[in-house]
């Protein structure tokens, strides 16, 4: 077994180590999200925290870890009889991000409960990680049901397995820590909620803490062994120090006041339903028992709200984390009460729990910096690397100034790029005008990818998936999942008599067994293709087109798909966002989007199937739905409508599901973006048809072409006539 780098030697990092220890000294808190970006050790965070609990005593051969002074009742391996147990050190389990649902919470065997009558249980991850660690990297990764099992477990202590009608549960509960990259993507609200406490994690920007940190990366390297040794008193008494901790917790008030503050504070920002307020009571409790009092102070309530109330504050994927800490100083003033003074002034071990005050044990504060291996760092929470002097204030006390109003570009067929000012066709750069902001987002039309997929759960189109309604069956692939127990029994029925069967019990064998086929919904790659040339470059209009993308980037979110940007202006396309998960860094790439100069429309869709060939090699289970969002009018080159139209079809022969969202606009109409949908055998809509609430109806699965040796236009015209469309300009209605 490797050594692992010792907790203590950890440069900085005070809030994610402060995180970590009061969940460790009180696993009730509900467990740490992690978040920063790459290369911030919050794994060897993570894998450290484990070396430092305490040993357990657990009931001898249990695969369960039950506690020899309280088995579980209920444990699969049980009844247990009373004994002294046996110690070992707790597990820490780490939660790969392709694991499958039996891998996480067991599997049963189906073929001996149906034959045998017995509940034969393999234990997964969550019966290994039990009053030990379980560690979730790249949680925002893990698919959605897999997170809610996770933290169904972590908020219930239990984990329960049913397999048609066949039930084990056991007990689970485990330190909870997963860390993400937010760049990669972000948890949905309700998941984030459930995690206890958040921290927020970067690299420092101080050389000499950096060089500090490579020092020690290095030393260890080297010999981990002989570094660990060198901090094995430290250790000892960060982890004699825990166990203090854990034995001070039941003894700590919390008082009235206290209370007072927790809930004020609760609802002052304005966060949903009453979990952050227990959680700010557990964990002001925790860091009372971490400092060694029996009494919780402000000091306790104020560093408890920085921990737990950051990431519910989050109301959708553009909200940026985080807490105005002077509005929070103010409420917990307002509401301070009497048992609140502090005889001693406040006292620096008392700064919740992590004002790296005297080292120690009996001192306050996170563990110390010093050591053999370099200089103490003792930052306070508030100074570490987690930046809270960097935490975004709330969005209204940053108004942005108004942007002046310019006029309407012209719409006729000579003056497409017209409104991007004088030398606007000099190329790009060339009459660039700055960006506007968005306008504000609105529920979109529900737009879906036709056919029956099998990529990845999500909530859009129609797929072949492991959770939804039931369709058929058929014989397994690999391990059995999901028992479709009707066909199971009329596949072994005839064969009884051949077997041999005398008794009531049905003689089953595996070439019975048959899975369940179900049909739930898959998560798309979502790639938009942005106009953002002069003749989109009327502030208004990019406003109003800004917000119908962010707009369809919500909807992308909320169905969990993946997301690209796409952009053309002047003489050529680029990538503004390669495919991610990230929907909010679609949106701030978005927002800074300038505009002017030609529109190289043809480039902006050769670009775009450039993206998807790419993609369709890194994950060929994900279908595309490709968004082009213009005008539909092009420029450059000697025919670049029909360069245009030639892109467009090559996009309809890989049967690529598309829309055109109609930005024109103005008295003259030149029902360009119309054409264009034609050749992409896509649909086009206006920006009043994207709208869920608009008179105008919108069918839910876009055209796309079935047979790519058809004539495209052929083939949207079948479709149109299947379903009442309109198709002489592209656009698909139907009653809403």
């Amino acid at each position: 077994m490797s050594t692992p780098y010792p907790f203590t030697a950890i440069v900085g990092m005070d809030d994610l180590r402060l995180g970590l220890l009061l969940n460790a000294v009180s696993p009730a808190v509900g467990g740490v999200l992690v978040r920063g970006e790459k290369g911030t050790a919050k794994s060897t965070a993570v894998r450290a925290l484990s070396a430092l609990l305490p040993e357990l005593a657990v009931v001898a051969g249990c695969r369960f870890g039950c506690d020899p002074a309280a088995p579980d009742p209920q444990c699969p391996d049980g009844p247990h009889r009373s004994g002294p147990g046996v110690s070992r050190p707790p597990r820490m389990v780490e939660l790969p991000v392709g694991a499958s649902e039996d891998r996480l919470v067991g599997a049963l065997d189906i073929e001996r409960a149906l034959s045998e009558g017995v509940k034969a249980f393999e234990p997964g991850l969550l019966a290994d990680a039990h009053r030990g660690v379980l560690y979730v990297d790249e949680v925002n990764l893990l698919h959605d049901h897999l997170v809610d099992l996770l933290l169904d477990a972590a908020a219930m202590g239990a984990s329960y397995v049913e397999r048609e009608g066949v039930s084990v549960r056991h007990a689970a509960r485990f330190l909870l820590v997963g860390t993400m990259n937010p760049e990669e993507g972000e948890l949905r609200p309700q998941l984030l909620d459930r995690f206890g406490l958040t921290v927020e994690v970067a690299a420092s920007r101080e050389p000499e803490r950096r060089v500090e940190v490579v020092r020690r990366r290095l030393a260890y390297d080297d010999d981990p062994a002989a570094f660990a040794a060198r901090w094995a008193d430290e250790e000892s008494a960060l982890r004699a120090r825990i166990v203090a901790a854990r034995a001070l917790l039941p003894e700590v008030r919390l008082g009235d006041a206290a209370l007072l503050q927790i809930a004020a504070t609760c609802a002052a920002f304005e966060v949903d339903g009453m979990r952050a307020d227990i959680v700010m009571a557990r964990t002001a409790t925790a860091l009372a028992a971490w400092d060694g009092r029996t009494d919780v102070r402000a000091e306790d309530v104020r560093q408890a709200a920085l921990l737990a109330l950051p990431h519910r504050r989050r109301r959708n994927p553009f909200d940026a984390p985080g807490l105005d800490e002077d509005r929070l100083d103010d409420t917990l003033e307002r509401f301070k009460g009497e048992d609140d003074d502090d005889p001693d002034g406040g006292g620096d071990g008392g700064d919740g729990g992590g004002s790296g005050g005297p080292d120690g044990p009996g001192g306050g504060g996170i563990p110390p910096q010093g050591g053999p291996e370099g200089p103490e760092a003792s930052d306070t929470p508030r100074e570490s690397e987690a930046g809270r002097d960097d935490t975004p204030v709330e969005p209204e006390s940053e108004p942005e100034p108004e942007p002046e109003p310019e006029p309407e570009p012209t719409n006729g067929p000579g003056s497409a790029d017209g409104g991007a000012g004088a030398g606007a066709g000099a190329g790009a750069g060339a009459g660039e005008q700055s960006a506007v902001r968005a306008a504000e987002p609105f529920r979109t039309k529900t737009l879906s990818v036709p056919g029956l997929g099998e990529g990845a759960a999500g909530r859009r189109s129609r797929a072949r998936t492991e959770h939804g309604r039931t369709t058929g069956s058929r014989r397994p692939r690999g391990a059995l999942t999901k028992l479709h127990l009707a066909a199971t029994v009329q596949a072994a029925a005839p064969h009884q008599r051949a077997r041999g069967r005398s008794g009531p019990g049905l003689l089953v064998r595996r070439d019975d067994l048959r899975q369940a086929t179900r049909e739930g919904r898959e998560g798309n790659l979502v790639l938009f293709v942005v106009d953002a040339s002069g003749s989109m470059a009327a502030r208004a209009r990019m406003s109003a087109v800004k917000g119908a993308v962010l707009s369809l980037l919500l909807d992308a979110y909320q169905r969990r798909d993946k997301v690209g940007l796409v952009t053309f202006r002047g003489k050529a396309a680029e990538v503004a966002l390669p495919p991610t998960s990230s929907v909010d860094a679609a949106a701030a790439r978005l927002e800074s989007l300038p505009t002017g100069g030609r529109t190289p429309l043809a480039a902006g869709l050769l670009k775009a199937h450039d993206v998807l060939r790419v993609e369709r090699m890194r994950d060929p289970a994900r279908r595309p739905l490709l968004l082009v969002v213009t005008d539909g009018r092009a420029t450059g080159g000697a025919d670049p409508v029909a360069l245009a139209a030639r892109a467009a079809r090559l996009h309809a022969a890989e049967g690529t599901a598309s829309v055109v969202v109609d930005c024109e606009s103005g008295p003259v109409r030149l029902g360009l973006a119309g054409s264009l949908a034609a050749a992409l055998a896509g649909t086009a809509i206006t920006l009043d048809e994207l709208r869920a609430d608009s008179i105008a109806g919108l069918v839910r699965d876009v055209q796309q072409v079935r047979q790519p040796q058809q004539q495209p236009q052929q083939q949207v015209s079948s479709d149109n006539r299947r379903d009442g469309h309109n198709g002489h300009n592209g656009r698909s209605r139907r009653a809403a």
